[in-house]
């Protein structure tokens, strides 16, 4: 049996074993192991077993995952969130929707101070949604407008995803955070755009607000808002400014968070407790998928699979925006039954070699699969944004409604991006990108 016989048989043996439910890391690490060992010989397979671990996790890069997470729980147990949604809210009062308006601009600023869409979700969802279910807002509008705006954790830098890319494809990890800030706003502009006009069409969305503009209020919550400017401009403009690079960032970000915490008198030793925790069970679970990750990559360029794949898909064509539709399509519909980490770190070992063969910039398709990604953490049945709101909401939604409010936010997510491949250039205002 040749390796690359042997290589496919381990592609299907794995979503045979995602079909019935197997964890994502375990299911890698499995079919690694015995493909390895088939290949070459057992010895070899606990080689790698043994070495491909440590030498991953010593990465000092990946020290940037655990960091922003820590940031992130900390802004959301701290309550650093609640002021920016309660000033976009008196800003946007007498706009249709106003209130579903605020919580996307809410949950992007949240992203920019925490780079995890989890933690952004299950912040908001706490906040902004009981606050438009209070107002009369159906919903699917509630709760769909906050489990899609919680994906923006994952396109604002800083971005766990993209740490996780960058490390992946050996691309820079800061070129990729600039790379995000503008398909970031894009998204989060088209979602108020979009919520604007249905709330004006079908005033029953939303109720419009009686509420007048009262300037004291606003000076008041202006000033309330303090911490979010400081976090993401230290963290932020730390690494566009080059003071640090962007592992450095993850340490520079959380301590800025526990500083400001203590400054607000909002850091409890309960707060603290839960941060840690589940920054570590967050962390924990990231790294054991990427170690299954790594060694499936070892197996995949022994078996020959991503340059036999890389040569079919290029006699189709070698057209680049032809190559990236033909990988969106795989990613939506993979997106549907895997979770978005799960889904990068399992697909880029084989469709690597196929973007290097059609010399497709790699920071530029970072930000297209970030997006695709997104995409998948609000489509069912797997898609995990859902399940984080509904919990977070003891079941007092249904999670029908929820998936019904998330329907248009997907469709304006296929907008977005259709921009971002038809104009590369929004995706970024880097000289390499630019250049190609």
């Amino acid at each position: 049996m040749s390796m690359l016989t042997i290589g496919w048989i381990g592609v299907a043996s794995l979503f045979g074993l995602l079909a019935l439910r197997m964890s994502i890391g375990i299911a890698l690490m499995i079919v690694s192991f015995i493909g390895i060992s088939v290949m070459l010989n057992t010895t070899a397979a606990f080689g790698i077993v043994s070495a491909l671990p440590f030498s991953f996790i010593g990465d000092w890069s990946l020290t940037a995952i655990p960091m922003f997470l820590l940031m992130g729980f900390i802004a959301a147990n701290t309550g650093l969130t609640t002021g920016a949604f309660d000033l976009l809210k008196l800003l946007l009062a007498r706009v249709p929707g106003g209130l579903a308006s605020a919580s996307v601009g809410a949950c992007g600023l949240f992203a920019a101070a925490s780079g995890s869409s989890i933690a952004t979700t299950a912040a908001m969802s706490r906040i902004a949604v009981p606050e438009m279910l209070r107002a009369k807002y159906h919903p699917s509008l509630a709760t769909g407008v906050v489990a899609a705006s919680g994906t923006l954790g994952s396109l604002i830098p800083p971005s766990i995803l993209m740490v996780l890319y960058g490390i992946f494809t050996e691309q820079s990890i800061g070129q990729l955070f600039i790379a995000g800030v503008i398909p970031g706003v894009i998204s989060a502009l088209i979602y108020m755009g979009m919520i604007t006009v249905r709330c004006t069409l079908n005033p029953d969305l939303a109720p419009r607000s009686t509420d007048t503009f009262d300037a004291s209020k606003f000076l008041r919550l202006l000033w309330s808002v303090w911490p979010f400017p400081v976090l993401i401009m230290g963290v932020l403009g730390g690494i566009f400014g080059g003071f640090f690079t962007p592992t450095e960032a993850g340490g520079v970000g959380a301590t800025l968070a526990i500083i400001i915490a203590l400054l607000r008198r909002s850091l409890t030793w309960e707060a603290m407790r839960d941060a840690i925790r589940q920054t570590v069970v967050a962390t924990s679970s990231i790294f054991f998928l990427s170690i299954g990750a790594i060694m499936f990559t070892r197996f995949m360029g022994l078996s020959g699979v991503p340059r036999a794949l890389t040569d079919a898909m290029l006699s189709v064509s070698d057209n680049k925006i032809i190559i990236i539709l033909m990988v969106a399509g795989l990613f939506v519909i993979l997106g549907m039954v895997i979770d978005s980490i799960g889904l990068m770190l399992l697909t880029l070992p084989v469709l690597l070699p196929v973007l290097e063969g059609a010399d497709i910039n790699l920071i530029w398709f970072g930000i297209i699969t970030i997006k695709l990604l997104e995409i998948g953490l609000v489509t069912p049945p797997v898609g995990l944004n859902l399940y984080v709101l509904h919990s977070a909401l003891s079941g007092k939604v249904k999670l029908g409604d929820i998936i019904s409010g998330t329907t248009w936010f997907i469709a304006m997510d296929m907008l977005t991006l259709i921009l971002l491949i038809a104009f590369p250039a929004l995706s970024l205002f880097l000289p390499s990108l630019m250049a190609n």
